[in-house]
This record gives structure tokens, sequence and C-alpha cells, in this order.
């Protein structure tokens, strides 16, 4: 089962080139599911069925920003259940903006799968918003665990988490600590694959981060693949997972995230 989580950069910069090599990439990659972030659709236009085409089922956030940026997930098998729950936890969380939702399907995978919950929390993203991000993580995963526990399953989790590894919130979602008197535990797919490595997923070497917003930006990892686990360990095995269009492609820059791909096994498989 290969994952894969991209924010698109909604269309910004030089969408055409952009648009290109995107296709080309995801084309290539044969993804069997996606979690895209940053994606535009509006009632004229649908930026996900024109990068990976009709044949994916989709389903897109329903609080998007006023230009139509929010989140989407996609997948070669069936969407037979999809859930969305905004967590607008402070006053600091804008309704305006798309962070702060929750989006989740019920994917109905072949065997040796079986139909699993794919989702893509998507926390508050500016800097000074770790609390947000920590009440963020604590409802999204008893979200989660209710749904698992009405529908079974695995839980896999892609997405722009816009927190390091050592922050609360990634800690709560790695098991590491607990808050607000919950715990739950999911493996990070890069840090299993790539132990010690930084594998920043904004980088201060991408100049789409630095000639914009963050022109001080040092590189940071934000951007996660996680299978949930049980009492013994995850539900499904991670084989390996690497930094996706993390350099140029082509001479283009294709986003100012990197994305992140890992490829998940069945543990009888």
């Amino acid at each position: 089962m290969r994952v894969v989580t991209m924010s698109i950069w909604a269309r910004h910069g030089d969408w055409a080139a952009r648009r290109e090599v995107l296709r080309k990439t995801l084309t290539e990659l044969q993804p069997d599911l996606l979690a895209l972030q940053e994606t535009v659709v509006t009632d004229h236009d649908d930026q996900v069925t024109d990068l990976l085409g009709p044949d994916l089922y989709v389903a897109h956030q329903w609080r998007r920003e006023s230009d139509g940026t929010g989140m989407s997930l996609a997948s070669r098998w069936p969407l037979v259940e999809v859930v969305e729950q905004d967590f607008l936890v402070t006053d600091r969380v804008d309704p305006r903006e798309f962070p702060g939702s929750l989006l989740a399907a019920r994917v109905e995978a072949p065997p040796p799968y079986g139909a699993l919950w794919f989702a893509s929390p998507k926390p508050s993203s500016r800097l000074g918003h770790e609390r947000e991000r920590e009440l963020q993580a604590v409802g999204m995963a008893a979200r989660l665990e209710e749904l698992r526990r009405q529908r079974g399953g695995h839980v896999v989790l892609a997405g722009d988490f816009d927190a390091t590894p050592d922050s609360a919130s990634m800690r709560f979602w790695a098991g590491l600590q607990s808050l607000e008197g919950a715990s739950v535990a999911y493996l990070d797919a890069w840090s299993t694959a790539h132990p010690g490595e930084s594998g920043h997923t904004f980088s201060a070497t991408n100049p789409l981060v630095t000639t914009g917003s963050w022109p001080r930006e040092t590189g940071r990892r934000i951007d996660y693949v996680w299978v949930r686990c049980g009492p013994h360990g995850p539900s499904l095995r991670i084989d390996s997972c690497d930094l996706l269009l993390d350099a140029p492609r082509d001479g283009v820059w294709t986003s100012d995230h990197a994305g992140v791909v890992a490829e998940l096994s069945a543990p009888d498989a």
C-alpha cells in the first residue's frame, strides 16, 4: 500500500510548470492513498481531479477558504464513508481558514488490508498555536478512536501537522506523552525508516519557502505518515518512507513543502 501526503500549495507561483511536474510525478508513483493539502476546489474547478485524473475516489473538505483552498483525500479503492469535523478549539482558530479540521474516509481496501480509516488531521498552522494543536490532536484522536470502535480496521494518518517531532502535539500522536488526560500511539513512518535523520519537509533550501513568507526559515519536518498501534505495535508494517519532490524536478520546485511517500504492508502479507 503506497501512501502519499503532499501540499499542493494552491495555485501559487508558476502553477503551469508546477502542475506539469506534479501530474508527471503522481502518475509515475501510482499511490493507493493520497492526502493533499492546499488544494483548490470550487464549483467550477477541481485541482485534484485535474492532477490525478478521473479514476480515483476523492473526498474534499467542506469548510474551505474563500478561494476554494482546503484538504482533499484520494484513494484507488472506494470510499464507503467520509467524516469531516472541525476543531475550532479556541478563538484564535480562524473559521475562515481551512486548518482546524479532521477529514477521514473509510476505505474499502482489498485483502489483506480490508476496510481501513484514512485520515488527514490539519491542525492550526501558526507558530504560536501549539496549545491549539495540542487540543486539536486530543480531539481528533478521540474521534478516530470512536470511528475505529464503531467500524474496526486499520487507521492511517497522513498530512501537514505544522509541528515538529519534538512538539507536544506530535509527541502525543507518537505515544510519548499524554495530553488532557488522554493518550494514543501511532508509529511515524519517517522516523521508523530513517531513525535520527531530520527529514525536513519545510526546508531552507527551497526558494519557495525562503523567498516567500518565511525568509528566516531554518528547516522543519512537519509532514507525516502515521500508522495506529494496537497493544503490541502498529497494525500495518512500515516497509519504507521517503521524501517526495524535496528537490527541483525538471528545474521546477513543485511546492513549498516536500511530500512524504510511505510503503505499508499487512504484517502477515
